[in-house]
């Protein structure tokens, strides 16, 4: 971290970033486009999870209308939203090993934590809740809280601006998905790191803009917090 540049905002993504929710968001986008009759072995079913799967971290709803129009997209929203919460009430979620400690210490040293999503507010909140992390964070924000959803900066700059950065280079961005790391780094944030724990893998994020590559969000707190004398940071980075 450059000193000259202190990070005093953090903004993390929740799924596969900070929580691990397995295949959550995959089955309810299936059972959410199904809903709609699209199914399983069809030509138009393969083009929706390849839309899917190629835009994770994006807008749910910027998603679906991709994929359809406004009334056929806001219905498989409501679909999606209903069938995670679903699943999260069924099988619980859990956060991603680590990601307690990591907000824990990077809260501790004073910067501000904002926890981002492509999930609608329903979802975020219901996310928030079986987590019990209302309280581990000084901001949630979600598309709806902002003109236009990742790979857009809006939803990083708004961050920024309700917790108080000084300027873009105070701002360190995580996430696993590549329109993360474009969000983070259209916002001029100096930290844009990438997790191997989400949808995408190494070489996509590292295209999409990541400025360093780490194994999970554990090691996030010492890529963005002052090193004791001596100590390095070990991140992968270019």
């Amino acid at each position: 971290m450059n000193e000259a540049d202190p990070i005093t905002v953090a903004c993390l993504d929740l799924a596969g970033t900070t929580v691990a929710d397995g295949d959550i968001i995959a089955a309810a986008f299936a059972e959410a486009i199904a809903a709609l009759g699209i199914v399983s072995g069809t030509a138009a079913h393969g083009r929706a999870l390849a839309r899917f799967h190629d835009s994770r971290g994006e807008s749910k709803i910027g998603i679906f209308r991709s994929l359809f129009d406004e009334p056929r997209a806001r219905a498989a929203n409501l679909a999606f939203e209903r069938s995670y919460g679903q699943h999260v009430d069924r099988h619980g979620l859990k956060p991603v090993p680590g990601a307690d400690r990591a907000l824990e210490r990077i809260r501790t040293a004073g910067i501000g934590v904002c926890l981002l999503t492509g999930f609608g507010r329903s979802t975020q909140a219901r996310v928030l809740d079986a987590l019990g992390w209302w309280d581990r964070v000084d901001l949630t924000l979600c598309p709806e809280d902002v003109p236009r959803g990742r790979p857009w900066p809006d939803i990083v700059l708004t961050a920024a601006l309700r917790l108080g950065a000084d300027d873009v280079r105070n701002i360190a961005v995580c996430g696993g998905t590549a329109a993360g790391m474009l969000s983070g780094r259209r916002s001029g944030a100096s930290i844009v790191a990438g997790v191997l724990t989400g949808a995408h893998d190494r070489d996509r994020l590292l295209t999409a803009g990541a400025t360093h590559i780490l194994p999970s969000v554990a090691a996030l707190p010492d890529l963005i917090l002052p090193a004791p004398v001596g100590d390095a940071v070990t991140a992968d980075h270019r």
